[in-house]
């Protein structure tokens, strides 16, 4: 998922209380980034206009990279006071995040915000998430997403991933409206806070961020969606990327599940009880032919979706909502049930 901020200026929060840079740890999880590390830290850089709010600590948690990352860090390093790289054994993004935390984070750091390699971030980014936290006093805060794409087949996806259907009217998805909220993508977190309920699991590849909030709101914490910082996304270009992407996430959902016997929400049952009422009325059809009428209707919902999104974006290749939207609902629900049904624990890495 490659990851772009708006352009536009992020506004000091209003009536906010002075953040110091000093108080600010910006970690950027990294594996194999060369092409994109140098945009994502420059553009982290930049203060917002009118701003002295630059010159925090930014650090750089690589994985183990075996292209020009690490070179490429080190050589902004010379011109970026505050920049540095560590190592991340872990080499996931969760594991990285907890080992900045632990080798880098000084005395004087009280806020950490999270970074992605991937994303160009616009003036002021840092600073603006770091006030905002400071003027809600939460212990952390979220921004929603904007879906967009380049081929024909993520920009029809990118739109209807932005709707109830493709979200369930998960609040960060494309939300409008500021305010607290169970889970969002991550951005910035209340250092103390972070440290007291455990970090990120560092065996979760997927779901870290939804593991990590589920802990934090049962510990008495609060997030909050700022709905004036957001983030746009580009959608994997195609049809393989994106199911292969969503069974990850479904895989990642279960695990949470699993290791807090959390009821899901009605949301994340229902693309699995459609998936699996659709198995057991093709099971079911050799003796009751009636079974066969559910999978038909759900792929013909499919295909009034599809004409919307060639409606909504104007032209043909809006065609590939519906194709996108079974991606996104059937390989969730594959990879959940795939992982609650797995046996072992619910820890440790889900490759």
């Amino acid at each position: 998922m490659i990851m772009q901020m708006q352009k536009t200026p992020v506004p000091p929060a209003a009536a906010a209380p002075d953040v110091s840079v000093d108080e600010v740890l910006a970690v950027i999880p990294a594996l194999n980034e060369e092409a994109h590390i140098a945009a994502c830290i420059d553009s982290l850089t930049v203060p917002a206009p009118g701003d002295g709010g630059a010159g925090f600590d930014i650090v750089v948690a690589d994985g183990g990279s075996t292209d020009r990352t690490r070179a490429i860090v080190a050589g902004l390093a010379s011109r970026i006071p505050g920049l540095r790289l560590i190592d991340n054994p872990g080499r996931l993004q969760s594991a990285g995040l907890n080992r900045a935390v632990e080798v880098a984070a000084g005395p004087a750091h009280r806020i950490l915000v999270r970074c992605d390699a991937h994303a160009v971030y616009p003036p002021g980014y840092v600073m603006g998430l770091a006030r905002s936290l400071r003027a809600r006093g939460v212990q952390s805060v979220v921004v929603p997403m904007d879906a967009g794409g380049e081929t024909a087949f993520a920009r029809a996806a990118a739109w209807i991933v932005d709707t109830p259907f493709g979200s369930g009217g998960s609040a960060h998805r494309g939300g409008r409206r500021s305010g607290p909220v169970d889970h969002g993508h991550h951005a910035a977190m209340d250092l103390g806070w972070f440290r007291r309920v455990g970090g990120y699991d560092p065996g979760f590849s997927q779901n870290e961020d939804a593991e990590y909030d589920h802990r934090l709101r049962a510990a008495g914490g609060q997030i909050w969606l700022d709905a004036d910082i957001r983030l746009s996304y580009a959608m994997r270009p195609t049809w393989r990327g994106l199911a292969r992407q969503y069974w990850n996430y479904g895989r990642g959902r279960a695990r949470t599940v699993r290791k807090h016997r959390m009821r899901p929400r009605l949301r994340q049952l229902i693309p699995v009880v459609n998936l699996a009422g659709m198995a057991l009325c093709l099971l079911l059809a050799p003796v009751w032919p009636w079974a066969l009428v559910w999978p038909p209707a759900y792929l013909a919902a499919l295909a009034g979706i599809s004409l919307a999104g060639a409606w909504r974006l104007g032209g043909p290749g809006g065609l590939w909502a519906g194709p996108a939207l079974f991606a996104m609902h059937n390989a969730w629900a594959a990879g959940f049930l795939r992982q609650m049904l797995a046996a072992g624990p619910s820890t440790g890495p889900a490759r």
